[in-house]
């Protein structure tokens, strides 16, 4: 397998492992605040795209025979704010809060590249409803999840306890993730890297 993921994200790096990918893992470093600051009023779909693109590109450049994977998600509020990773355990209070009874949106985007250019793109949304949530259980949550829901946009790994803060999921499990990983997959299979 010639395949590079241009992420350190632990979920993706897992879902990858646990469908018997190979593949090598590298940083693309990329300025994602300074990107979404000048999408600032585009679409949470077309954000999560462009980052999954540039993720893909920047280290696709620097490893031209590779296929290059990049993968971005963006949780977008009922009333359009868009959600970062918390900064300190006070933010991620303020996410749950203002997630707390209502419906989200979570685009996962996923951009292959080749020899520094997109070759393959797919974007899904997963559709969040969130159940009210007391400040009791928010307290005892991130007692039980900070510091390692840090790196999570939407503070929860739903593949721990925060699965709780939800009444449903519409939506793939693996776009909730943090990667739309079956059209991946489909995509290597078509490519020759992954036995059809």
């Amino acid at each position: 397998m010639n395949l590079i993921l241009a992420s350190q994200s632990a979920s993706r790096r897992a879902m990858l492992d646990a469908a018997g990918v190979a593949y090598a893992a590298g940083s693309a470093r990329v300025d994602e605040d300074g990107v979404k600051a000048a999408m600032a009023g585009q679409s949470p779909r077309d954000i999560a795209d462009a980052l999954a693109e540039l993720k893909a590109i920047k280290v696709s450049q620097t490893n031209r025979t590779a296929l290059v994977l990049g993968s971005d998600s963006i949780v977008a509020l009922a009333d359009g704010r868009l959600l970062d990773k918390p900064v300190n355990r006070e933010d991620a209070a303020d996410h749950l809060r203002a997630m707390a009874g209502g419906a989200h949106d979570l685009w996962s985007a996923a951009v292959i590249a080749e020899n520094g250019r997109p070759v393959w793109r797919h974007v899904e949304r997963a559709r969040l409803f969130v159940r009210p949530l007391s400040d009791d259980f928010i307290g005892a949550y991130l007692d039980a999840e900070w510091p390692a829901i840090a790196s999570c946009v939407g503070c929860f790994r739903i593949e721990g306890p925060g699965v709780q803060l939800f009444s449903r999921i519409d939506g793939s499990h693996f776009t909730v993730l943090g990667m739309p990983l079956l059209p991946v997959l489909d995509y290597l299979r078509i490519r020759g890297e992954l036995a059809s």
